[in-house]
């Protein structure tokens, strides 16, 4: 009886254990597929990660040597491990064999975890390590303000953000130029450097693998010498053989996805140095980026695997795994779970936070974004999907930033425009630096002895400025010297715009002005001879002419008419009874009581009459004004020397075709113009760019040139400093009118992200609080002036009067004391031609008769006054006049 319940309970135990245990079984070993050319580098990492798992997640690796170009051998390799029962597979492939693996693995529901480039694919089952480029490329596009650019890419990694880029250009009007690096061989990549150094296409896209990024680079360096602005692709940008290459004072920027200043990664490159591979005796350097990749993959299968074998998930694969090419497949039944499981690891490995996506991309990731300077790559901002692309770049100390650099002699361009940078007087005597003179001269010096710096001052090539192109899109000039890094600093009278800020880097201004209208300074009008006149227009002398005359008649006639300006006056005389009758405002007296009025003089009559002194009265109130205007006016026209100028304004200008205007051809004056809204402007703009003969001019000494040629027709457009330098050089012949059309000023360039930026950008800023620039401003302007305080002949003060001033003063009196002569004779002559007619009368009629007539007669006295006489008898018997007597003007009055 004891032994039953033994025997009939013992069996029983084993059996159900066992049937528990085969259901919740997972394998001690779990072999991982590996798909890897021959020698590479992620082969190596990927021994080298699990061999740091061995004893933890017991991962077993079952790799095949393919070449990932063929679709064969990939096909073969692919199927073999997956009838060999691997788990989960990583590998590379190319763009030849991607189509064929992402196929496999969706039908067979094999999980494929890459280091490879991405591709736009939603199988789930194909993991993507590395990151798409696309959203961080188009922000840092963005960002550096890039609308034309040569995109260069491998047909592997650069297509899918090739399309994404193509699209963005449909939209924002870019202008991009692509090519195809796999189509090209060396001698015709050569040659295509050839044709973009010759199209000044300098911004540039470098998207491919890193090898062949490595390749490019010693090509360009060999070929060009230099790189001007491009930015790579790449995700490894440290990775990047550049220690012979920054040598060259390139401007590169690119990607870094492996943060190596991490102690973790750190300790990862520690120990990858150290491990001692089996298959390879090479020396071993730190991990690449796509090595990263690849470690980053194998813990995230680990890690996967962990959670499956603690959730107790079966994925033991038993029997033969199936037919890899069998119609219709049969998928894997555990690889969803497999697949779910890699997705949903959240680790933060060599390459930062590593998550998927349900269509197994890469996503919640930052990358770096790093510039190549002086002294090595640097960091200067990072991107991530949440903030877009963060800019960082913060340059540091004086000390740090130049640390190893301050024996090296820097480029600094220039162009020759007075007072700024001038040749001297004896300069074949002088080397290098010494032949140079001017305030941008003294400038650079005293920013270098600030900086701390040599320099080597060298003119620009074409003479120019600096702007772009319309139809090349090409910068010129000193902008471009700095864009295409044949600068490495310009230090020159150069304006601070938007579009050369999007090129390059400018200081604090160093000078401020403004776009000004310099014309010929107008022949100075000489004093006249009847320069006193010129107080009052010559309309208004003829209309105080008019008015004297009108006065002086109307004053007669209303003397005429009332008869209170007539007076009578009775005679004492006993025997008869005479009564004189008086009008003092005959038309003589009229003309001269009003010049005496208007001269303010008096006179010794006055109107009698209400009529008359109205007129009397408003005539004096009109004199008053009339005097005291002149008055006023006269010392002003008499002692200054007037120069009439026919232009004032920008909208003189506008408005008038006989005066043409024009501005320096391929400077910001040109540009301002070009791109302004404002309606004056842009008919300013209209009327220069269809101008023929051309108005634009190649240097600024052309254009004062053709203004003093131009005899006042001609009217240049430059800056306000400028012009008030020419204005104090001899001949002294031009001026500059009106104000400022704009405001704007000079700063130091620099290429985009140069170190020299920030302390060049200091040392102005010093040098402004010193007052150094005021003190170099005072002595190339004024101190040298030729001209005398602003821009005069002599200094400004009170000239006594010339006689040329008041000789028509002296002309009049001269004029006026001749004529009284003139008339005196006259009258003489006249006077005596009646005497002489008179005495013939007399001596004819008898002596007493011609008396009596005479001294009896009526005579009509002179001013209108007529005077009747009656004379008392004086012993001479009167005598009835004679006819001739009346014929004389004697009037008979009988007795």
């Amino acid at each position: 009886m004891r032994g039953f319940p033994v025997r009939s309970v013992l069996p029983p135990l084993p059996l159900l254990l066992l049937g528990l245990c085969s259901g919740t079984s997972f394998p001690g070993n779990i072999n991982i597929g590996g798909l890897f050319p021959t020698g590479s580098h992620e082969y190596e990492v990927f021994r080298f990660a699990l061999s740091q798992h061995q004893d933890v997640s017991k991962l077993v690796p079952q790799v095949d040597m393919v070449d990932t170009g063929s679709s064969f051998a990939m096909t073969y390799a692919f199927c073999s491990q997956f009838s060999k029962g691997v788990y989960a597979i990583m590998g590379l492939y190319d763009r030849r064999t991607v189509n064929m693996l992402t196929s496999f693995c969706g039908s067979l529901h094999v999980c494929f975890v890459t280091p490879s480039f991405p591709v736009q694919t939603n199988n789930q089952f194909v993991l993507q390590l590395r990151p798409q480029l696309q959203g961080p490329l188009l922000a840092v596009l963005e960002h550096f303000y890039w609308t034309r650019f040569v995109y260069m890419y491998s047909s592997d990694s650069g297509l899918t953000v090739l399309q994404k880029i193509l699209d963005t250009a449909a939209e924002l009007s870019w202008q991009v130029t692509s090519v195809n690096l796999d189509a090209l061989t060396e001698a015709a990549f050569i040659k295509l450097l050839a044709d973009l150094d010759y199209k000044k296409d300098f911004q540039i896209i470098i998207n491919c693998e890193l090898e062949r990024l490595n390749y490019i680079l010693n090509l360009v360096k060999s070929k060009r010498g230099r790189v001007e602005l491009s930015c790579l692709s790449v995700q490894g940008f440290l990775d990047l053989n550049v220690t012979e290459f920054q040598k060259l004072a390139p401007n590169v920027t690119g990607f870094q996805l492996v943060n190596s200043t991490d102690p973790a990664v750190e300790k990862v490159n520690r120990e990858w140095v150290e491990f001692d591979s089996k298959d390879f005796k090479l020396p071993r350097k730190r991990l690449k980026y796509t090595g990263a990749l690849t470690f980053d993959g194998i813990n995230v299968m680990a890690t996967a695997f962990q959670n499956l074998r603690q959730q107790h998930i079966d994925i033991s694969r038993h029997g033969n795994a199936g037919e890899c090419l069998a119609n219709p497949p049969a998928p894997w039944g555990q690889g969803i779970d497999i697949q779910r499981a890699l997705q949903q690891v959240h680790l933060d490995g060599l390459t930062g936070h590593v998550q998927f996506d349900e269509q197994g991309h890469r996503t919640n990731y930052t990358l770096t974004v790093m510039e190549l300077s002086h002294l090595g790559p640097r960091k200067i901002g990072h991107w991530n999907e949440k903030r877009g692309y963060v800019h960082t770049a913060v340059y540091g100390p004086l000390q740090e930033e130049f640390f190893g650099l301050l024996n090296k002699t820097y480029v600094v361009t220039t162009i020759l425009e007075a007072p700024y940078m001038m040749l001297k007087k004896n300069h074949e005597q002088f080397v290098g630096n010494d032949k140079y003179e001017g305030y941008c001269a003294e400038l650079a010096a005293e920013i270098a002895k600030h900086v701390g710096f040599t320099y080597r001052l060298e003119l620009v090539a074409d003479g120019k400025y600096g702007a772009r192109d319309v139809d090349s899109k090409l910068w010129n000039g000193m902008v471009g010297e700095l864009v295409y890094g044949k600068a490495d600093i310009a230090v020159a009278p150069l304006t601070i715009t938007l579009v050369r800020e999007q090129v390059i880097d400018f200081t604090k201004p160093f000078m401020s002005l403004g776009i000004s209208i310099m014309i010929k300074k107008p022949t100075k009008s000489k004093p006249g001879v009847f320069s006193f006149l010129d107080p009052l227009a010559y309309e208004i002398w003829m209309c105080i002419v008019f008015a004297y005359i009108g006065v002086s008649v109307v004053l007669f006639l209303v003397s005429r008419f009332s008869p209170y300006e007539w007076q009578g006056e009775d005679s004492d005389d006993e025997d008869e009874v005479a009564q004189t009758t008086t009008n003092d405002f005959g038309i003589f007296n009229s003309l001269w009581f009003s010049l005496g009025a208007f001269m303010q003089q008096g006179c010794d009559i006055s109107p009698r009459s209400l009529s008359g002194r109205i007129v009397g009265g408003v005539w004096w109130f009109f004199t008053l004004i009339i005097i005291s205007s002149y008055t006023a006016n006269l010392a002003a026209f008499l002692t200054v020397e007037r120069m009439v100028s026919p232009i004032e304004s920008a909208e003189d200008l506008a408005k008038q075709t006989e005066i043409a205007y024009g501005t320096l051809d391929g400077g910001s004056t040109k540009e301002f113009f070009r791109r302004s809204k404002i309606a004056v402007f842009e008919k300013m703009w209209s009327y220069m760019r269809s101008a023929e003969p051309s108005v634009f001019v190649r240097s600024t000494t052309d254009g004062v040139m053709r203004v003093r040629k131009s005899k006042g027709k001609y009217a240049y457009l430059l800056e306000s400093s400028m012009n008030e330098y020419i204005e104090q050089r001899k001949p002294c012949d031009t001026m500059k009118v009106g104000g400022n059309l704009d405001s704007k000023g000079y700063g130091v360039a620099t290429p985009k992200g140069s170190p020299l930026r920030n302390p060049v950008n200091l040392a102005v800023l010093k040098l402004n609080e010193q007052g150094l620039l005021d003190k170099l401003k005072n002595r190339w302007w004024y101190d040298k002036g030729e001209c005398g305080t602003r821009g005069g002949d002599s200094k400004d003060k009170t000239s006594a009067l010339s006689l040329s001033n008041v000789a028509g003063v002296f002309y009049i009196l001269i004029g006026g004391l001749g004529l009284a002569m003139m008339v005196a004779l006259v009258e003489f002559c006249y006077k005596s031609r009646i005497e002489s007619r008179r005495m013939k009368v007399i001596s004819g009629g008898g002596e007493a008769g011609i008396l009596a007539c005479g001294l009896g007669g009526g005579l009509t006295g002179e001013n209108g006054r007529v005077v009747t006489h009656d004379f008392p008898s004086i012993g001479v018997k009167r005598l009835p006049c004679m006819s001739k007597a009346a014929g004389l003007g004697l009037s008979s009055t009988g007795m």
